[in-house]
């Protein structure tokens, strides 16, 4: 769930193949399409065994010096491996080649619509409970849960403990590694997952819906109250955890996220983007149409006209719901596939 860095983008890739299309048009995406685990490569196999040692000789000090148990780096640490397929795949340079319609086409699938359906179906109770505290409306909450990890089916093979350390100690983006290391060590001193359970995506993406550690000591939520933050199997945590995430972010829950619209002849470019709002009112002066023609809803909302690639289209009319899945996900793609999945999940 989500980052909002480039960093925390990279991270979600190795889960989402599909949705790497969309970072040509702005940023961030993933996918429930999981690739197959990738098998750890043993320490004692790499050339840079005696360098890696060391490193996670400094990682255990500095974990230490944070507060850290003993106990808990001794489960943590022992056996951290060095994998090799992470830094391949950190060195990969994606190609961005679906177009919108395609991408929509994959991520909005009759299949996918349906099982979201389904689970809406099946967890309203505490969908509902979930938006009384959070203000989100449920088939939000499960469009995302549904393309981020296929409804909790896909979140991924790799120990988030070695992958991170993999990072960190390459030097690329130590830093930034490094510290979510730390924050990964953090939460197993917490208690709220085991070592060996605490698996995502190659770069540390962890649980149905998919945090990085730094957000998931921000945002994750202990739902049933049995004093752990479970995203990965526990269901009601992740989906409330989800649910904070977008009501921290600013979502509105009397607001929808946006609409397809047409543009009269001759519209001005230059009110094209996020930067730029109106009101509903003041887009219908400027003659936006709803796309099946009808005038658009007189709410007095504030709202932007995006496209959904840059200087061709569609277009579409965005409320501020919108810009919070970008905060989730900095892909124009992925928010308005987001938003349509909603929709068709909610019957619309």
């Amino acid at each position: 769930m989500v980052w909002a860095t480039k960093s925390w983008l990279m991270a979600r890739l190795a889960m989402a193949p599909l949705v790497v299309a969309s970072l040509a048009v702005t940023g961030c995406a993933a996918s429930a399409e999981e690739q197959p685990p990738v098998p750890a490569v043993s320490v004692a196999t790499l050339p840079s065994n005696d360098g890696f040692t060391a490193f996670l000789a400094t990682v255990r000090a500095e974990a230490l010096e944070k507060g850290i148990r003993p106990e808990t780096l001794d489960t943590a640490l022992v056996g951290v491996q060095h994998i090799d397929r992470v830094i391949e795949l950190d060195r990969k340079q994606p190609e961005f080649t679906l177009g919108f319609n395609e991408y929509l086409d994959r991520i909005v699938t009759p299949g996918r619509v349906e099982e979201g359906r389904r689970k809406l179906a099946e967890n309203r109770a505490v969908l509902t409970e979930i938006e009384k505290r959070y203000g989100v409306q449920p088939r939000f909450v499960v469009a995302l849960w549904g393309i981020e990890t296929g409804f909790g089916k896909n979140t991924g093979g790799m120990s988030v403990v070695s992958s991170l350390a993999t990072l960190a100690y390459d030097g690329r983006r130590s830093k930034y590694f490094r510290t979510e290391l730390m924050n990964a060590l953090t939460i197993l001193d917490q208690g709220h997952i085991a070592a060996p359970a605490m698996i995502g995506s190659w770069a540390g993406a962890m649980g149905q819906c998919q945090f990085m550690p730094s957000t998931f000591l921000k945002f994750a939520v202990d739902w049933d109250g049995d004093g752990k933050r479970n995203i990965w199997n526990n269901r009601s945590d992740a989906l409330a955890s989800a649910a904070n995430y977008l009501s921290s972010e600013g979502w509105a829950g009397d607001q929808t996220w946006g609409r397809p619209v047409t543009l009269p002849k001759g519209f001005d470019s230059k009110l094209l983007g996020l930067e730029t709002r109106k009101t509903m009112r003041e887009w219908s002066a400027l003659g936006l149409k709803g796309a099946d023609g009808k005038p658009l809803p007189s709410r007095d909302i504030q709202a932007s006209v995006v496209f959904a690639v840059v200087g061709k289209g569609p277009a579409f009319l965005v409320y501020d719901n919108f810009r919070t899945i970008m905060k989730w996900n900095r892909s124009t793609f992925f928010a308005l596939a987001a938003g349509h999945l909603a929709d068709r999940i909610g019957g619309k």
